[in-house]
């Protein structure tokens, strides 16, 4: 029995992304025709992909296609295709509710000052939305293809609040969306501008986008072929110009803007398979605010049937920011997600694309330093990753990274590791860095002192994920990282000699400060990292950098308490002063500044800050 009509109320997220779409979108009306054409060409791929184990859902009509039309005296327009259709349950979970946690995200990035930015629309899945933009009401009428004729579902709204649905008979399949457009949108009820749009947004898309012919300016019964309904990725190469590929990255990314670069494969043999890949020019927005659990846009063909989107199995994590088209011709094709993971032709395909992300990557960086600089903004941290994960292509990634470092210029991340080994002193033979949480935090470090003092450059790392990142990097092309706060310093013999003597002379400040400090300390010890600051802290060569861990207590983690090594600069006035202090409760209170301080500058968490602040006012006041 067909459900009774009933109105409903829309769930409150979607309530507030109709108030968005409605009231704060002026730019780029038309980005609703593309919108709707996208849906309509998912649901023909779905449609394609079901008829494979049955056939019979394509009965009566198996040319899959999308119509375009319009009605001047109606005032609407209508997107109708024969693809899998929704049921009465699918229509409400895909219309009148978001489960999204992307569409959260949406709202609040629609909230803040990118009110007018269309491009957010698409990308999480609120696209069939935007249609409020030109209309003042949206009627859909819809049946699933494997539900009979009288379970039919008709879906209408004005977008204030409330929808309605009632059972219909549809002969047809498939879904039709009818805009019933506002007072002052009569661009839309023009054959021209509808087909131009179709080209500039859709020309791309893989099924025929059919629009009545036109006789005597009036739309008949008669439809035609709209758009190049080709899949763009088997032509050949040399018959696609860099506007075709263009164009296609945007129908398939959703992105206005040009890709950064792009490369387009065949492989033949005992695979054979095909594959273009984009680089998008700034991060998609699911890379961004979804992270590495919410992945779209690569997707997978097997002989141009359309198996899935996001398709985490034909590129690892790191490169999640890559967008394209993967079409295999031997895999088989009543796999599951599962067997897709365990499949040995998938794991073929998914190093080839490595290979060809990163042979492009590299050619960027070799051959235009301005599009690699643009990339490396946008994707650099989501590239290092590949450091940790990816061990068979460490190497190559680690070229391909860039840092500050204080033989560079300022703050700008310019300087490869082999632009750093190229500047290496003869002789030296490890590469030096400092993880810190700011650039300001790195470059001020009182760990770099010797290093500068002796001419020896130091990278200089304040990305978040550097000092994980680095954890996997244990040397470069023979030459081994190293951080400047942690371990020894290396020292020649006369150094060393001068360390020895500077050790012995200062044993009684060294006993004083340890017995000053308690258990705040594991140990006290001359530097010989210091020139100018009275202390800092040094770590072992596997302890976690102090900014690195406030950071994930910060995030609930559980961290066992260390106690750092504390070094002093003997021949700095404020260390001296603890030595010449005779008031026991003074020179408590110096000894815990310089350990504080030191703990300040290497980004750790003060236990009592409240306490280092009284203690201060204390010493100034004298």
């Amino acid at each position: 029995m067909n459900a009774p009509a009933e109105t409903r109320k829309f769930e409150a997220e979607v309530a507030q992304v109709l108030h968005l779409v409605t009231h704060s979108l002026y730019s780029h009306k038309e980005i609703f025709l593309r919108e709707l054409i996208s849906n309509a060409s998912d649901a023909c791929d779905k449609l394609r992909f079901e008829s494979i184990a049955h056939p019979e859902l394509l009965t009566g009509d198996g040319e899959l296609h999308i119509d375009v039309s319009w009605d001047e005296v109606a005032r609407t327009v209508t997107v109708r295709d024969n693809g899998i259709g929704m049921s009465r349950d699918e229509v409400v979970a895909n219309i009148g509710t978001i489960a999204s946690s992307g569409t959260r995200r949406f709202l609040e990035a629609m909230s803040g000052e990118q009110k007018a930015d269309a491009r957010l629309i698409g990308q999480f899945g609120v696209g069939f939305y935007s249609a409020f933009v030109v209309a003042d009401k949206v009627t859909v009428v819809t049946r699933r293809a494997d539900l009979p004729e009288g379970e039919g579902v008709k879906w209408e709204s004005d977008g204030k609040g409330e929808y309605s649905l009632e059972p219909v008979d549809a002969p047809q399949r498939g879904t039709s969306v009818t805009l019933h457009l506002k007072a002052d949108e009569d661009e839309f009820l023009k054959g021209w501008q509808l087909k131009s749009l179709i080209r500039k947004y859709s020309d791309h898309v893989a099924f025929p986008i059919r629009t009545p012919v036109e006789k005597d300016g009036q739309p008949t019964d008669e439809f035609e072929s709209t758009n190049a309904a080709s899949a763009l990725w088997t032509k050949p190469k040399n018959e696609i110009s860099d506007e075709d590929y263009i164009g296609f990255y945007k129908s398939l990314g959703h992105d206005f803007n040009d890709p950064l670069a792009w490369t387009h494969n065949r492989v033949e043999g005992s695979q054979s398979f095909t594959t273009l890949l984009y680089l998008p020019s700034q991060p998609p927005f699911d890379l961004m605010m979804g992270g590495r659990d919410e992945r779209k846009g690569l997707k997978l063909y097997i002989k141009r049937v359309f198996i899935m989107d996001a398709a985490e199995e034909l590129l690892p994590n790191y490169l999640r920011f890559v967008r394209g088209v993967v079409d295999a011709d031997d895999l088989p094709l009543n796999v599951s997600r599962e067997i897709l993971q365990q499949n040995r032709n998938l794991e073929r395909i998914k190093s080839a694309c490595v290979k060809r992300v990163l042979d492009l990557i590299e050619k960027l960086a070799r051959d235009e330093p301005e599009k690699f600089a643009t990339f490396y903004k946008a994707f650099g941290n989501t590239l290092k990753e590949g450091v940790a994960e990816d061990g068979a292509n460490r190497g190559r990634i680690a070229k391909l990274l860039r840092f500050a470092s204080t033989g560079g210029q300022g703050s700008a991340q310019t300087v490869s590791l082999d632009d750093y080994i190229g500047r290496m002193a003869v002789g030296q033979d490890t590469i030096w860095y400092i993880t810190a949480d700011s650039y300001a935090a790195a470059a001020g470090s009182p760990q770099l002192e010797a290093f500068k003092a002796k001419g020896i450059e130091v990278l200089l790392m304040s990305d978040r994920i550097d000092e994980w990142m680095i954890g996997s990097l244990s040397e470069y092309e023979g030459k081994k990282l190293k951080s400047v706060a942690k371990g020894e310093v290396p020292l020649d013999e006369a150094d060393k000699q001068k360390q020895e003597e500077a050790t012995k002379a200062a044993e009684p400040l060294l006993t004083k400060l340890k017995e000053l400090l308690g258990d705040r300390v594991g140990e006290v010890k001359v530097s010989a990292r210091l020139t100018d600051s009275p202390s800092c802290l040094a770590l072992s060569d596997y302890e976690m950098a102090p900014h690195l861990a406030r950071l994930l207590r910060e995030a609930g983690h559980d961290l066992p308490d260390a106690k750092p090594t504390l070094e002093v600069n003997p021949a700095h006035a404020l260390v001296q002063r603890v030595t010449a202090e005779g008031d026991e409760a003074k020179a408590k209170d110096l000894s815990l500044l310089l350990l504080e301080q030191a703990e300040i500058a290497a980004g750790a968490q003060l236990p009592d800050p409240a306490a280092f602040v009284q203690r201060m006012n204390r010493l100034l006041l004298g």
